[in-house]
């Protein structure tokens, strides 16, 4: 596997998302060490990757056909990806589904298509690609254009459906959610569905306005997720530690339903952004989806407050 990349900002960037802390001080050996990957078993024939941080969570479908990867992190670990399939399963990886624009979703896409994997991804994912992109988190980061060898081959506007190993995996467009690009992937056989950065067990939901996403479409988002999982449905998150399931979904959907009444609620009573921010409205929860430094109430609840009060 090459390395074109290695001395590009692209990857320099990427590779500090590899922990899940945005540009945190590393020393240089730190920053190129990819970090180990755990493999863990969802269902059927569905597996996934994670690394210490849980940040990026890699969807594995194998069989006798070839391997799909949903998902690729960073740009400096593209051989822990390989090699962690290898463990799992001899065929060729073939595919790579991108569910997002981001860099810790995308950063593998050069390398794995120098290999030969055809990246699919929706049509915003790639038109973002033709230009730099930027994340909403510290107040928004601006990061270098992917190179051309990253960009998906095979687009779509609504949904494309693969036939591969004995059962048939569903990729379609989510409304305009975590970004405008989102894509959810069920594989029906298996019974399992990766949602890329739509869903998060581990930090409140990142709505990236820069690139299209809002609140109340990741509320709708999550209310289709939880409409297509059945009692035995298991659910990779973007980011979080393992997998769950239907009741993992309706939990965090509860979490943005409160929010959003007592947001609402507030700037209907007239109240300020100011005064939003000084409600604690997010004391109950903040616990357990509000330790994240990079992304907390502080920032989310400004998008929540800005969108509904047309803003």
């Amino acid at each position: 596997m090459t390395r074109k990349q290695a001395a590009s900002g692209w990857v320099t960037a990427c590779a500090l998302l590899s922990l899940g802390t945005l540009f945190a001080p590393r020393p240089a050996a730190a920053q190129q060490a990819p970090p180990p990957l755990e493999t863990i078993h969802v269902a059927g024939n569905v597996y996934m990757l994670q690394t210490p941080t849980a940040g990026g969570n890699i969807g594995v479908f194998v069989g006798p056909d070839g391997v799909l990867l949903v998902d690729d992190q960073f740009s400096a670990i593209p051989d822990s990806i390989v090699a962690a399939v290898a463990a799992i399963s001899d065929a060729e990886i073939r595919f790579l589904i991108n569910t997002h624009i981001h860099p810790d979703h995308i950063g593998g896409n050069e390398n794995l298509a120098e290999l030969g994997v055809l990246i699919f991804a929706h049509d915003h994912v790639r038109l973002r690609m033709l230009t730099g992109l930027r994340i909403p988190r510290r107040g928004g980061i601006a990061f270098p254009q992917p190179p051309e060898g990253a960009r998906p081959v095979v687009t779509y506007s609504e949904a494309i459906t693969f036939h591969l190993n004995g059962e048939q995996v569903r990729v379609f467009l989510a409304p305009p959610a975590h970004t405008d690009g989102d894509s959810f992937v069920y594989f029906s056989g298996s019974d399992v569905l990766h949602l890329g950065d739509v869903f998060r067990t581990n930090m409140y939901p990142i709505i990236d306005v820069y690139n299209g996403g809002s609140f109340s479409g990741m509320i709708e988002a999550i209310e289709i997720a939880i409409g297509l999982a059945g009692p035995d449905t298991k659910v990779i998150p973007g980011h979080g530690f393992g997998f769950t399931d239907r009741d993992g979904l309706i939990e965090v959907l509860v979490m943005m339903l409160d929010i959003r009444h007592e947001v609402t609620t507030m700037i209907v009573e007239g109240r300020t952004l100011k005064e939003v921010m000084a409600a604690n409205l997010t004391a109950a929860y903040d616990e357990q989806w509000g330790q994240e430094a990079t992304w907390n109430a502080s920032d989310l609840l400004p998008i929540v407050y800005n969108e509904y009060s047309g803003r």
